[in-house]
């Protein structure tokens, strides 16, 4: 017996050292795991969200803001099971939200729950009126554009990135995300069971640090007529879509950019990915007849001719390898004026000018008229639409590229270039915003590209081209304008589409002191695939809104 006992105590006594050296285990060396594991259970870190920094026009109007939401909660437990008792509620939540109230309140397994989304601080402070028991808010941001579509492409939107955190994407949304953002505030307590904050335990608040306002250059009046313009452009003229981009030359300020087919950026998700992109920036064309002046202007400079240098090849089409160039209605000017031959938008003038400087010294001032390069400006998604390597450039090319074909470019890369003419030579970076916060951007130094008095000369031939050209007719009367009208072909499978064009005019005025320089562009217009006849008087019609908005008189 003695033996039985003996061994009985032995093994009560091994199983309580087992039981102790459990216990040290957990309460020694596992403690603080256990500790932090605990903690996490009974305690909430409720992210605080920040007010994204407003994106203005230059008058101070918000273009892009941030609104307060609400999201209210219900606690079964103090809220009243008598419909008669919260009535008030139901014309403000809605029927299918009250219905879902109602059949919440009433099951026995339910004590807290959201009851719904989005609501406004009106509605909010309506609700509170009632003086209801049982009923809790949360707070959150949202993006709203006030106008729509109208700067869709220029402003981008507000999503959330794959961990589910506001992100700007596209325009200047994308480009200026981080200064935009801010950074988030945190709410740190205890919890009970049912996850609901216990208040007596004291709850830690960080504080949210607001984002950083945007000022841009865009004048809200002419952007509004300009998306006016284009959209009655579109349906007049029956084009699939369009662009008006209007720049300070000498500042390289954006004034006004408008693309449609566009997208409402408060509701982003309703449209295609396609709509996103900016195509003033992020998509390459053929530019055509526009071309002209960049490729005139850089002969002016180099000294190779001038205006009243006559063309010696322009008696007919001109003929290279298996190709034939034609003018563009086969009318042929013998001994044509390089003037002349802007104003009757020659293409076999154009070969001889590219044959005059010479493909190297060509490819050259296509470098330094920024063509295949980023402009710089301050918006996401742009492209380089990057030129071939000159290896790769054939007599061909440098033909065809001289009156605007086989070459793609940006519209806001030619508007830049056709804006260093208007600046007496000198070409500045596109932006669009003049402050960030209270601070100023840095000062835009611009590049000389070409001298001065090629540029007024190139300037005096843009007037003559639109006093003498085929869009003459649209011209407001009394005004100097410089510009010149456009027309490319779209390829298409390797080939050019003779029914498809790109119609496109691009012109500064006034020519002596320039307040702006504008590109309109309208792809496939049925009713005429001319830009004299369709473009040109879309630019003249915007030019004329444009002189009342600056009070600019005729000269």
């Amino acid at each position: 017996m003695k033996g039985r006992y003996l061994f009985l105590n032995i093994g009560f006594l091994l199983i309580l050292l087992l039981l102790i050296l459990r216990l040290g285990y957990w309460q020694i060396i596992k403690a603080s795991e256990l500790n932090t594991a605990a903690k996490s259970q009974r305690q909430s870190s409720r992210k605080i969200p920040s007010n994204r920094g407003e994106i203005r026009a230059k008058d101070g109007f918000a273009l892009a803001t941030s609104l307060t939401q609400y999201r209210l909660l219900v606690d079964t437990r103090y809220f009243p099971k008598n419909q008669k008792d919260f009535a008030p509620l139901i014309p403000i939540l809605g029927a299918s939200t009250s219905a879902n109230l109602i059949y919440k309140i009433n099951d026995l397994k339910t004590i807290w729950f959201p009851l719904t989304d989005g609501l406004t601080e009106e509605q909010k402070l309506q609700i509170e009126r009632y003086k209801i028991p049982g009923l809790e808010w949360e707070s959150g941001i949202s993006r709203w554009y006030p106008e729509s579509s109208i700067s869709a492409h220029l402003l981008g939107f507000m999503g959330q990135d794959s961990q589910g955190n506001p992100k700007g994407y596209f325009g200047l949304e994308g480009f200026y995300n981080r200064e935009l953002s801010g950074r988030s505030g945190k709410m740190v307590g205890e919890i009970d069971a049912f996850k609901r904050p216990i208040l007596i335990d004291g709850q830690e608040l960080i504080s949210d640090q607001p984002g950083t306002d945007l000022t841009t250059s865009i004048e809200r009046p002419i952007q509004y007529i300009a998306y006016q313009k284009l959209k009655a452009g579109l349906e007049r003229y029956q084009a699939m879509s369009g662009t008006i981009t209007i720049m300070e030359p000498g500042t390289g300020r954006i004034i006004a950019m408008v693309s449609i087919p566009d997208y409402d950026p408060n509701n982003y998700g309703d449209y295609g990915d396609s709509l996103y992109r900016n195509p003033i920036i992020a998509d390459a064309y053929e530019p055509g007849s526009t071309f002209k002046v960049i490729v005139m202007s850089a002969a002016l400079d180099a000294g190779v001719l001038d205006e009243n240098t006559k063309c010696t090849i322009c008696f007919g089409p001109v003929v290279i390898g298996d190709a034939v160039i034609k003018t563009w209605n086969e009318k042929y000017y013998p001994n044509n004026t390089m003037a002349e031959v802007i104003v009757h938008s020659d293409n076999t003038g154009m070969v001889f000018v590219g044959r005059k400087l010479g493909k190297d010294r060509l490819l050259k001032y296509y470098d330094k008229f920024g063509l295949g390069h980023m402009t710089g400006v301050d918006l996401q998604e742009e492209t380089d639409a990057s030129l071939r390597p000159a290896k790769d450039w054939y007599e061909l090319d440098v033909a065809a590229s001289t009156f605007g074909q086989g070459i793609a470019i940006t519209p806001l890369q030619m508007l830049r270039a056709v804006g260093a003419i208007a600046n007496r030579g000198k070409m500045m970076t596109p932006s669009l915003v003049d402050l960030i916060g209270k601070n100023s951007k840095p000062s835009n130094a611009g590049l000389q590209v070409i001298s001065p008095i090629a540029a007024a000369k190139m300037t005096k031939m843009m007037i003559n081209s639109v006093d003498r050209g085929e869009a003459k007719w649209a011209k407001p009367a009394g005004f100097v304008i410089a510009g010149k009208t456009g027309t490319a072909q779209i390829p298409v499978s390797g080939y050019y589409d003779k029914t498809k064009t790109i119609a496109s005019f691009v012109g500064f005025a006034p020519a002596d002191n320039p307040k702006f320089v504008m590109l309109v562009t309208l792809r496939e217009p049925k009713t005429s695939p001319w830009g004299s006849e369709t473009a040109a008087p879309l630019w003249f019609e915007m030019a004329r809104e444009i002189f009342r908005y600056y009070r600019i008189t005729p000269d």
